[in-house]
């Protein structure tokens, strides 16, 4: 009961942080947007906060790993290392792509989805979740995914790929494979929208189950039950 106790606090803790740092994330990016009156200086405006939340991210697959909260470990993985990869490989490591619009974008669907996602997650762990919460969590994802990951972080790595040839950037690291990062990025571009479609798939299936329980839970404390005469 007591170890129940303590993972729930914790989690909400996370959460609140979490939810926290992306809301100020996203209202950095927009009065960046607002001020400049253009998509340009994102990086500089909120990267610093975008690049330790991410970081810190990585304990939602300890979360899962460790059956703190009901997830697939797998998914949770795949989703921190592509943002990490574009985030913390890119972004960060080259600095004429890091104020370009895609990072805007980029940064506003991953800001979104966490000031969505992590007070539900809260609410939930509360057991006061309203239903539209509920319903905006497996809602939004259906624009804020594909906007995030296909125009946003796949648009940052096309951008990327002249300064990583000219730099030839990681060579010690791919020294000793066939392939330069150069070619890495080339084929995990190719390959991203079937990754990036598995979780896109996986969260469709996710928001059928939660929404038809949902749906079943109130229509159950709705129905009036039969008078016996």
């Amino acid at each position: 009961m007591t170890g129940s106790w303590v993972a729930s606090i914790y989690l909400t803790s996370y959460n609140v942080a979490q939810s926290l740092g992306w809301a100020l994330v996203l209202a950095r990016v927009i009065h960046r947007a607002l001020q400049s009156r253009s998509l340009m200086g994102a990086y500089s405006a909120a990267g610093y906060l975008v690049r330790l939340l991410q970081l810190t991210a990585f304990l939602e697959i300890l979360h899962s790993a460790l059956g703190l909260v009901r997830s697939v470990t797998l998914y949770n993985f795949l989703q921190w290392l592509g943002r990490s990869h574009v985030l913390f490989a890119i972004i960060a490591q080259i600095p004429e792509v890091q104020e370009q619009p895609p990072i805007l974008i980029t940064f506003s669907a991953w800001a979104l989805s966490e000031v969505i996602r992590c007070p539900y997650y809260v609410l939930t762990l509360m057991g006061m979740c309203p239903r539209w919460l509920i319903w905006l969590r497996y809602t939004a994802f259906v624009v804020l995914y594909p906007v995030g990951a296909l125009y946003g972080e796949m648009l940052v790595m096309y951008q990327s790929l002249e300064p990583i040839k000219q730099r030839n950037m990681y060579s010690s690291i791919f020294k000793w494979l066939p392939f330069d990062y150069h070619s890495f990025v080339v084929v995990l571009m190719i390959a991203y929208p079937c990754l990036w479609l598995v979780l896109y798939l996986h969260m469709f299936q996710q928001r059928q189950k939660k929404l038809s329980k949902k749906v079943a839970v109130n229509r159950r404390k709705t129905q009036k039950p039969k008078r016996i005469d």
